[in-house]
Order: C-alpha cells, then sequence, then structure tokens
C-alpha cells in the first residue's frame, strides 16, 4: 500500500497550527488554563461540568439512575460546557480538572468539595458513595471493575482512532481506517461474546459496568457515532444489539442521554439540568441563554 501522502515524519515535531480537522480549534500540546473564567454552581450536592458525549453520557446515565432509586443525594446540577468554545480552558474548569476534558464532577456534600475527574473514576466514585451499582462480593465485584477499565482502554480506539480517521480528519488514510476499523470490530465481538452468556456485561446484574460501556459501544450499534454503523456492519453484533436495547428500555438511561446534548432532535436536548421537572418542562434553550 502507497502512503498517498508522500510524509516523513520530521526529526523532531513541532506543533502546526494551522492543522486542519473539525478539532483543530481546540487541541494543543500544553496543559493549562487559556483564560479566566469561574464555574457557575447550583443549588445541589453535586455539580457536573460536561457536554453530552459518550464520556459525558456515562455520568448522566449514572445520576438518573441513582436518583431514581430513590437516593436524594444524588441531586445534581448540570451545566453545559462548550467544548468547541475552549470552555474546559477556563480557569474554573482546569481546578477541578487539570486534563481539561468533559466530564468533571465537584462533590460539595460535604465540608470540604471533592473534585473528581475522569470518567470511569467519577462512575467508580458514586458507586461506591451510594452503595449502588457495584456488586459487594469479591469476585463479582472484580468482574466488574474489569470491565469499566476494558472501556477505559478500548474506547479510545473507538473515539480518537476509529472516529477520528473515519468522520473527521481531514485526509482520509487507508492504513489508519483500516486499522482502527478493524479493532472495533474486534471490541465488538468481545462484547457479544460475552453478551451471549450473560444478560449484562459483568453478569446477571445491571452495573458501573453497562453504563460505562453504553454510550460508546451501545451508541455504535443504534447508528448514533461516527456514521459508521453500516460501514462496521454492527447489526452482526445480535448480543450487543439486545443488550443496547434493554438499556434503553430504562427511563433513567433514556433522561441520561438528554442531559448537556446539544445535536439531535430538540426533545431530546436538555441543555443544563437544575431539577428533574427540567425533563418535562424542556428549559433547555432557556437555560443555555440565559
Amino acid at each position: 500500500m502507497s502512503d498517498p501522502s508522500g510524509y516523513t515524519p520530521p526529526k523532531v515535531w513541532t506543533w502546526n497550527q494551522t492543522s486542519g480537522g473539525r478539532f483543530a480549534n481546540i487541541n494543543r500540546p500544553i496543559a493549562g488554563p487559556t483564560h479566566d473564567k469561574e464555574l457557575p454552581v447550583g443549588r445541589h450536592p453535586l455539580q457536573l461540568y460536561s457536554l453530552g458525549t459518550p464520556n459525558g453520557v456515562k455520568v448522566t446515565i449514572m445520576l438518573e439512575e441513582l436518583l431514581a432509586q430513590g437516593q436524594s443525594g444524588a441531586e445534581y446540577d448540570a451545566w453545559l460546557i462548550k467544548i468547541g468554545e475552549g470552555d474546559q480552558f477556563g480557569s474554573g474548569f482546569v481546578a477541578v480538572n487539570p486534563n481539561s476534558k468533559i466530564p468533571a464532577l465537584l462533590d460539595r456534600s460535604g465540608p470540604k468539595p471533592i473534585r473528581v475527574f475522569e470518567s470511569g473514576s467519577i462512575l467508580l466514585y458514586l458507586a461506591e458513595k451510594f452503595g449502588a451499582f457495584l456488586p459487594d462480593e469479591a469476585a463479582a465485584r472484580a468482574e466488574c471493575l474489569s470491565w469499566l477499565f476494558w472501556q477505559m482502554g478500548s474506547a479510545p480506539y473507538l473515539g480518537g482512532g476509529f472516529g477520528h480517521f473515519y468522520a473527521y480528519a481531514p485526509t482520509k488514510i487507508e492504513y489508519a481506517i483500516d486499522r482502527f476499523a478493524m479493532e472495533v470490530k474486534r471490541e465488538l465481538d468481545v462484547l457479544d461474546r460475552r453478551l451471549a452468556e450473560n444478560a449484562y456485561i459483568a453478569g446477571s446484574d445491571y452495573t458501573i459496568a453497562d453504563i460505562a460501556i453504553f454510550p460508546w459501544y451501545g451508541g455504535l450499534v443504534k447508528g448514533w457515532l461516527y456514521g459508521g454503523a453500516e460501514f462496521l456492519s454492527v447489526q452482526d453484533y445480535k448480543n450487543v444489539q439486545r443488550w443496547a436495547d434493554t438499556l434503553l428500555e430504562r427511563p433513567a438511561v433514556r433522561r441520561g442521554r438528554m442531559v448537556n446534548r446539544v445535536s439531535g432532535e430538540p426533545s431530546s436536548q436538555l441543555h443544563e439540568r437544575h431539577d428533574a421537572s427540567d425533563f418535562e418542562t424542556r428549559t433547555q434553550d432557556k437555560l443555555a441563554t440565559g
């Protein structure tokens, strides 16, 4: 296979700020804030700063599931972080997540606020805080956590790998698309084989493993991500399809998918969430512009 670009890596890489791509304006090789901006704080114990991407959806599903259990301490304010406009580089957000990625959570329920960042870490923190969706028995807990960390390690191949090169890269590179399409199909096969023998990812019970994996791989097989469903023949993964449909029957999953969402049908979007009644009143436009 020939290299259509004729590109040869330089001896020392330097940042080319004019490089193309959909996310070129928010990518940079250094960390830290670019501007001063404090984060808003609502009235609930938990303050979530996020966007309705797969990583953000994990946390809003988890919070809605906890509230559905009657866990009043899981009440939260979900503030919209517009990553396309660089909100994640504001000083307040960087103080909560020095990695400048959504989601970021601030737990203000105790005497001193606790910051939690990285979506898998937030799921584990909330599961332990509320004693929910994480098994107590050692073997079952280990299985659940193994699948949680499987997702954290695997999803970059789907998002930053396949998704980027197939959907977003300004130049389509056959080698890159082939490489990551192969890996994503292998990951789908891992899940399909697992779900052929189990109702849920970690076994017979719904856990944070399902909550973590669903927005990425459930979203992929339902055709929500990257326009790659037909390309990857996702209909072949019957067990993953069954599992995704099962999760979509859960009201908390449907609510969680709406929060901080800024694309799709207007009726599916709730830009910010500050009260359970927001789902009925659809105040997202007011909240986003107020």
